[in-house]
């Protein structure tokens, strides 16, 4: 069983528990339509392509709906494991991968990305989705995502982020402090115009303690080697990549 969530956790699981039938539409509606552009391009971190060997097995760490997870195996070959805090996203994940043909290549696992129920290295490759806003700790839960892939192996992430261009950043604090809850209430009621009033302030807030060049240097101190960041769609979104090092 995960060890108990702390408050934080709690704060996640009763944000999103509401909305497993229709996260996807929401990280589409927040990213502006670019949520599949980024999570392709993670992807791609760990699956070069070409003559590299594709990783035998993948953790993907705050699956939600298994979209990752799935897309990890169909283009792999490899089995996947997507763990998640929310039971009723589990649920739903579970349902997508049964329509998905892919329960042989695709397992579900509840747990907390800060206590993984995991032993060391082993995992070829992971991959976490819009995770580090709702650990307590970014840098321990690095560490701990870092513990379970073997050396070598490659980890890669999707976060949303803060747009800086002079025109960029107050249009997309428009978007997120006005359009998006308004549309949130429009598509999903007052559950997601909850979640639309929470997410700009949340993403803003945590760029500010932990700006893109710290959360750089926590992947490094971590245990990560050849780390880099790719900002996308004019600031809005965020993949990373590193190399579990020997040590």
């Amino acid at each position: 069983m995960p060890a108990e969530p702390d408050d934080l956790n709690r704060f996640a699981r009763g944000l999103f528990a509401p909305l497993p039938g229709r996260y996807d539409r929401l990280a589409e509606l927040l990213s502006f339509g670019q949520n599949g552009r980024w999570r392709a391009a993670m992807v791609g971190c760990i699956l070069p392509g070409g003559d590299a060997a594709a990783p035998a097995l993948v953790l993907d760490v705050a699956t939600g709906t298994a979209g990752v997870a799935l897309q990890i195996a169909a283009r792999g070959g490899g089995r996947v494991v997507g763990l998640d805090l929310t039971e009723e996203m589990l649920r739903r994940a579970q349902a997508t991968v049964r329509s998905a043909g892919a329960r042989r290549r695709v397992a579900l696992v509840a747990g907390r990305a800060e206590r993984l129920p995991f032993p060391d290295a082993c995992f070829d490759a992971l991959t976490f989705t819009y995770l580090l806003r709702y650990v307590r700790d970014p840098q321990s839960t690095l560490a701990e995502l870092a513990r379970v892939l073997r050396p070598g192996g490659t980890m890669a992430s999707l976060e949303f982020c803060v747009p800086s261009g002079m025109l960029t950043r107050p249009a997309w604090l428009a978007y997120t402090r006005l359009a998006l809850p308004a549309a949130g209430l429009l598509l999903g009621g007052r559950q997601w115009l909850r979640v639309g009033r929470f997410l700009g302030p949340s993403i803003s807030g945590h760029y500010r303690r932990y700006p893109v060049a710290w959360t750089v240097e926590a992947w490094r101190r971590a245990g990560l080697t050849g780390v880099g960041a790719r900002v996308m769609s004019l600031g809005g979104g965020l993949v990373m990549w590193g190399t579990r090092g020997a040590g």
